[in-house]
């Protein structure tokens, strides 16, 4: 069965990826960015397979009109993978009230305007997919990108509760938690707090060194948890799950050690 997609995020990155990926098996894809001309390489190579939409997905109405052309062009709405987003650098102390908030706009509350448009009509039609880019971020935390953080964590909160308010709906959301990725975005989607000059040790001492995977790679592990009849509601891609699960395992051992005083605090 072919399938309609609805992508944010389009231009680049895992968003023209996956596009690419829908679109070479057969399927329709809604691309959406908001530099409509960069999505024009995929309308000429896959002609009326694709709907080009300009979509800042901070513009709620915007976002539910942009669905709802989707879904009468194509005539249904299968796959939802909110792709947009981008990071901020910053320590905490250094981030402005302005730079979080316009994180949380794209990252978080973009996301969640396009799930809202998307999901009345997957309810009618009994069925649908939704992926929510939330990344590694989304389960872990490196200092120096705070913000970037606070939005993923909120977005996977977010659609936790979400699984379980769907699926009777036969609705399936999957959070999809990429490591580090040749994406470039590091280097066009990033955004920088001024720094201070206290943190500079803090920043030297914890910069990270990653393997960076192929983007290319991911296409075939994103159409099997679009096609799969119950799909995880978490999947890492790439190498991300020894350091993650060891995280977790400190974290419960944490918890099991002050587990009297938890208790203590009952009655």
């Amino acid at each position: 069965m072919v399938k309609t997609w609805f992508i944010t995020g389009s231009s680049r990155g895992f968003g023209r990826e996956w596009a690419d990926a829908a679109l070479e098996r057969g399927d329709h894809v809604v691309a959406t960015a908001r530099d409509v001309g960069r999505l024009s390489p995929l309308a000429e190579r896959y002609g009326d397979a694709v709907l080009a939409l300009r979509l800042d997905v901070t513009d709620r109405a915007a976002v539910h009109e942009a669905v709802r052309r989707a879904h009468a062009h194509f005539g249904s709405l299968d796959v939802v993978v909110n792709n947009a987003g981008y990071g901020h650098f910053g320590m905490v102390e250094e981030i402005g009230e302005d730079e979080l908030r316009a994180q949380l706009e794209t990252n978080f509350f973009g996301a969640v305007w396009v799930t809202q448009a998307a999901l009345p009509l997957m309810r009618a039609q009994g069925a649908g997919r939704i992926l929510q880019v939330t990344s590694e971020g989304g389960v872990r935390a490196f200092p120096g990108i705070g913000a970037y953080h606070a939005s993923k964590w909120a977005l996977e909160g977010l659609s936790e509760s979400l699984a379980q308010e769907v699926v009777a709906f036969g609705v399936h959301i999957t959070n999809v938690e990429p490591g580090p990725y040749a994406t470039d975005w590091l280097d066009r989607g990033a955004c920088h707090s001024a720094s201070h000059p206290d943190y500079a040790g803090v920043r030297s001492a914890t910069a990270p060194e990653f393997e960076v995977g192929d983007p290319r790679a991911t296409r075939e592990a994103v159409l099997r948890v679009v096609d799969a009849e119950w799909p995880p509601l978490r999947i890492f891609l790439g190498k991300s799950f020894p350091d993650v699960a060891a995280l977790y395992e400190q974290r419960l051992s944490t918890w099991r050690e002050w587990q009297h005083v938890s208790l203590a605090a009952f009655n």
